[in-house]
């Protein structure tokens, strides 16, 4: 039998600070964040003790501390993220992230523009 487990977050709504051009970084936008991580949380479903899982609510709290930081670029911002939650759960085996700015400053009506990353860990 094969197993699949995977923890997502959906559409994390925040108000922060980056791009290329000054304006952006001054003013500010909002961004949504999308994040999935690949870890077994087989003991968890087993036990339904917190320490056999990974917390979204500390996943979400990584993501939020990392937006903080002004960047230039939603690819550095990304990086940030996945070296944090690489480095303080190991048990994760693969991660996705998506940042959309959900205003981006280009011509004509555009619900959103951003980076996506997926990264195998083992």
């Amino acid at each position: 039998m094969s197993l699949t487990t995977k923890i997502f977050l959906e559409s994390i709504k925040i108000y922060a600070h980056h791009g290329v051009l000054p304006e952006e970084r001054s003013i500010g936008t909002y961004y949504l964040i999308n994040a999935e991580l690949h870890t077994d949380f087989s003991k968890a479903m087993e036990t339904d003790n917190l320490h056999h899982t990974i917390s979204y609510a500390d996943i979400n709290d990584i993501i939020h501390q990392e937006m903080k930081t002004p960047s230039l670029l939603l690819e550095r911002v990304a990086g940030r993220i996945l070296t944090r939650i690489e480095k303080e759960y190991p048990q994760v085996t693969c991660l996705k992230l998506k940042i959309t700015k959900t205003t981006p400053p280009v011509q004509g009506e555009v619900f959103g523009a951003g980076v996506e990353v997926e990264k195998t860990f083992k």
